[in-house]
């Protein structure tokens, strides 16, 4: 990839500001997986849904820090997320579309091979889910 590539792929993506407590949209359980996140500033913490004596409650399973990327569920089928993702803290997220992904990785191969790899040793790697 060329120094230039990553601002090009940047220009490709939505930016959002998230106050503390607020829910990244659209991403909980059963909704479509139709954006991929990277975490620019802040957190996103990740919760499945739960109930603790017959209550609705929050639990953290996860929390991100600036630079990985979130949303997996939505390069891989059938692209529903199965976690509800919330700001712990004033956070900053870019957002990229899957059907602009899945356009770039056709006319940049490299770019999806190298992600492939990447989503190959984390899934070696993972301890859970």
């Amino acid at each position: 990839m060329s120094n230039q590539e990553p601002e090009r792929i940047k220009t490709m993506t939505q930016g959002s500001r998230l106050s503390l407590g607020i829910r990244v949209d659209p991403f909980a359980p059963g909704d479509r997986a139709d954006w991929i996140f990277i975490v620019e500033r802040g957190a996103i913490r990740f919760t499945p849904p739960m109930q603790v004596q017959e209550k609705d409650e929050d639990v953290r399973v996860e929390e991100r820090r600036p630079g990985p990327t979130v949303g997996w569920s939505a390069l891989i089928p059938p692209h529903y997320f199965t976690l509800k993702a919330t700001a712990p803290l004033e956070s900053d997220l870019f957002a990229f579309a899957r059907k602009n992904l899945f356009r770039l990785f056709e006319l940049q191969p490299k770019i999806g091979h190298r992600l492939q790899l990447f989503q190959a040793m984390w899934l070696r790697n993972a301890t859970h889910y």
